[in-house]
């Protein structure tokens, strides 16, 4: 839901959700129970998404994350100016990358805090 918050919504496009008769859940009111509660986690998610990219510093920490790709051979890449021939000599010519943590807990975390 980040992301499609960050699009500006859906537009014309969506997510694909269904609920399916599971267990011993197989009553045509389970189904039904079973859809408004996926569309209220759904509800709930775009409401936590809000909260996460306005109050919280996400998207700060995010843009720290994929700074290589703001200038040098990281922009290059994702401009699709550089094919994969190049970043084999590239990576030859600069050995092994540093180990930088991607902070994925920090990531995951902060969602949490907000769920």
């Amino acid at each position: 839901m980040l992301v499609i918050v960050e699009a500006g919504g859906f537009g014309i496009g969506g997510v694909n959700f269904d609920a399916h008769i599971r267990r011993n859940s197989t009553d045509l009111e389970d189904l039904f129970i079973a859809h408004i509660a996926g569309i209220d986690i759904f509800a709930r998610s775009l409401l936590v998404a809000e909260k996460i990219l306005n109050e919280s510093d996400y998207k700060k920490l995010r843009k720290e994350r994929y700074a290589s790709f703001d200038n040098g051979n990281g922009a290059r890449f994702e401009k699709v100016e550089l094919k994969l021939e190049d970043l084999r000599e590239i990576a030859l010519k600069s050995g092994e990358p540093k180990q930088i943590s991607g902070k994925q807990e920090l990531f995951e975390q902060i969602i949490n805090l907000y769920i």
